[in-house]
Formats: C-alpha cells, structure tokens, sequence
C-alpha cells in the first residue's frame, strides 16, 4: 500500500492533478484495492462530519482578515517603520523585510500573502538602493514562510485539525519559535552583510524624531495581534470566535485609515472566498483519505514494520524529517502536511514526542519547502513581483535562511521547552 500511495501522489501531482482531486482519488483507490469493506458508503457522513467544524470558520475569517490588512495599506505603512528603526544595521532593509513580515504574519496567518505583500512594498525600495538582488529577494521569500508558524496560523489550524490537538496550546507552542527563527533571519543576514558590505546596500540613519514618529504605524498590527491572542489566553474567545473579532477590529482600522470602501471590501471577499474554496476542499478530502488509511489498516502496518526495524525514538524522528525534506522539494505545502499528517503523527506520537512539539518542528519544514525548488511558492510569489529577472537570484538568496531553520530545528529536537514551555506555563 505504501508503494501504492507513493507511485499515485507522484504520478497525480506531475500530472498536473489537482491537489484535493489527487487525495480523493487516492482514497478511491485504498477503497478499491486494499480495504475489506467498501469506504465510499461512508463518503457522505465523513465529509459532513469534517465539514460540520466550528474550529473550521477560523479559516475563511482569518484569510479575510489579511486580505482587509493588506488592502487597506496598513502593511505597507509598517514597512516603512520598520525601515526607520532597522535600515542603520548592516543589511539595512533587509532586517525591515524580516521584521515586517514577523509583523504580518501575526495577523495575517498565510505566508502566501505575507510574501506577496512584502514583494510588493520592499523590491521597488530593494531596485533602488542598490541592494544584492539574491540576499535581497531570498530574505522577502524566507520572511514570508513566518506567516504558517508565528500565530495564528492557518497551517496551525489545520494540524490542530487533524490530529484533534488543542489549537490555543499550539498557538502558544509556534509564538517563541517563530520569533526565534526570525532573529536567527535577521542573525544571518546580518553575517552576511558583515562579511560581504556591498550585499547590503545603503545604511540609513533615520532621526529619533522620524523613529518615534513612525510608531503609529505599528500600532494597528499590534492592537490585532493584542485582540487576538488576548482574547484567546485570557479564556474570553475561542480561536474562531477571535478571528471574528479580529475581522471586526481590521475593518475599523481599515477605516482609520481612510481604505474601507465597497471596491475594496468586494476585492478582499473575493480573495478570500477563492482561497478558502482551495483550502477547505484540500482539508475534506485529506479527511476522507485520512479515514481511508485507517480503515484499512495502513498506520498499523507502519508501526509492525518498524518495530521490526527497532528504531530508537530519535532515528524515527530523523527518518520523518528526511522525509520531510525531500517531499518538500516536489509537493506544495498544505497538501505536504494533510498528505502525511495521517500516516507520520500516530508514529511520532506512539514514539513518546509530544504532539504540540511535534505540530510546531512539522510546520517548519514545512515552511522549508515553501522556499525549496521547484514547487516553493514562496520562490515564484516573489519572482513574480520582479517581472523578468532571474529566477535563480531568488533561489540562491534563500539558501542562508535554509541554513538559519535547520539550526532552529536542531534547537527544537535538543531543547523542546523552546516550544514546550509557554504552552505549559499558561
């Protein structure tokens, strides 16, 4: 069955398939082949019963909010703060695309987004002081992939979704890793350009007055950031009930701002109904494949076989993680995560590592293949923005920021209370 599985992802997907379409079809055929009873009877119920999640409006409510953030000009506004308080480092803008994106990300929860809007403020800024393209462009692709592991985070949801974990205690898991990571960004970056000067363009000194003034465009992504976690910890919202009120919050400050217009609320519900539509398709047929795996016995399978290979905890973890990688080169995110999420979780769980720490060490490598060709999306969102330029400027430029996620996942496996410990103390 496994060879089975691995033959038809790889042949549906090159096949250009798309991603909910390639699950079904692998359910299909474990019904056919493989199991004693036939699934498809209960297609029906299984559908309904994933889709009938109240933990699920998260979703579309989060998109929805990014999309109101975006449109409304705030992002953009961050990013020239940001550029105040940071361009005197070395590497200058570069520290402002990480910083920026960190900001997004916890309000926005996609890295898609976070990278299309970043790319869309910094390259024209990066074009015209004279910043090394590769670096440049590689810390905008790298910044975004913050979107899925800072909170809250879509890509969170979904794991809590599918593996029953608590979602708060996840948010709380990813907060400490993902601002870990994007020091260990800004860390690099600046090594870089400490080594190679001419990597990182013009230092600009902005004055004190200019800094302070600059602050207020800090503000709204804070005060939502604030709404929406707060409430989350202080036991006044569930993590969908936060993301309507989050919702409520950007439409008041796209209002602040001057932006809250009909064009553009059509503009933002149109991206999110469009981006919702893939994600929730993805998750229901992962959920049908999910059950189609059980029933037919596959995880138990898994586990005989390596109890006669007589892993130790800590080599299953590295066979997961190499397995992580490569898959990461060929299948996109999401569909990364809900493809083996079914089959990995119940062996690293039944290993004795913890599922909240396991959810958070997943979704960094799967936010490695965003950034690793060819299907990196982040890679082509980028590219993208830059309209005819090389593509391997933005390939090459993400390699230090590869090297930068590698060492937070070694920091993850050695000291697990990185992400371990917020989740227990609250």
């Amino acid at each position: 069955m496994i060879g089975f599985l691995s033959a038809g992802i790889l042949t549906l997907l090159l096949a250009g398939i798309p991603v909910a379409v390639t699950l079904f079809l692998l359910a299909f055929g474990i019904d056919q082949f493989f199991s004693f009873f036939p699934l498809t009877k209960a297609l029906g119920q299984n559908l309904w019963s994933a889709a009938d999640s109240f933990l699920l409006i998260a979703i579309p409510l989060f998109v929805l909010m990014g999309e109101i953030i975006v449109r409304a000009g705030i992002a953009e506004k961050a990013y020239r703060a940001m550029d105040h308080w940071l361009s005197w480092l070395p590497g200058g803008l570069i520290h402002a695309n990480i910083t920026t994106a960190a900001l997004f990300s916890a309000t926005s929860g996609s890295s898609v987004a976070t990278a299309a809007t970043i790319s869309t403020v910094a390259l024209p800024q990066g074009d015209k002081l004279n910043y090394d393209p590769r670096l440049f462009c590689g810390s905008i692709a790298a910044g975004g992939t913050l979107g899925i592991l800072i909170p809250p985070s879509i890509n969170l949801i979904v794991y809590g979704f599918l593996t029953e974990t608590s979602i708060p205690r996840l948010f709380m898991a990813g907060l400490i890793p993902g601002l870990g990571l994007s020091l260990l960004f800004m860390a690099m970056a600046l090594v870089m350009c400490l080594w190679k000067p001419s990597l990182g363009g013009p230092r600009n000194v902005a004055s004190w007055n200019a800094r302070l003034r600059s602050l207020a465009f800090l503000v709204p992504l804070l005060i939502l950031f604030t709404v929406i976690v707060g409430s989350i910890y202080l036991g006044w919202a569930t993590p969908t009930e936060a993301a309507a009120i989050g919702v409520i919050v950007s439409l008041g400050l796209a209002a602040a701002n001057r932006r809250l217009e009909g064009r553009m609320l059509m503009a933002a519900l149109d991206g999110t109904v469009k981006t919702t539509s893939m994600l929730l398709f993805i998750i229901l047929a992962a959920s049908f494949l999910n059950f189609a795996l059980t029933s037919s016995g596959l995880v138990q399978q898994l586990n005989t076989l390596l109890n006669t290979w007589d892993l130790s905890p800590y080599a299953l973890l590295l066979a997961v993680i190499a397995l992580f990688i490569v898959l990461g080169f060929f299948i996109e995110t999401l569909s990364l995560m809900v493809i083996t999420i079914p089959i990995v979780t119940p062996l690293i769980v039944a290993a004795g590592f913890d599922k909240v720490w396991f959810g958070v060490v997943m979704i960094l490598f799967v936010e490695m293949a965003l950034i690793t060709p060819p299907v990196g999306l982040n890679l082509y969102i980028v590219q993208a923005a830059r309209r005819g330029k090389p593509f391997s400027d933005v390939v090459v430029g993400t390699l230090p920021f590869i090297g930068a996620m590698l060492l937070m996942a070694a920091l993850l496996v050695f000291f697990p209370g990185i992400a371990l410990w917020l989740p227990n103390s609250l």
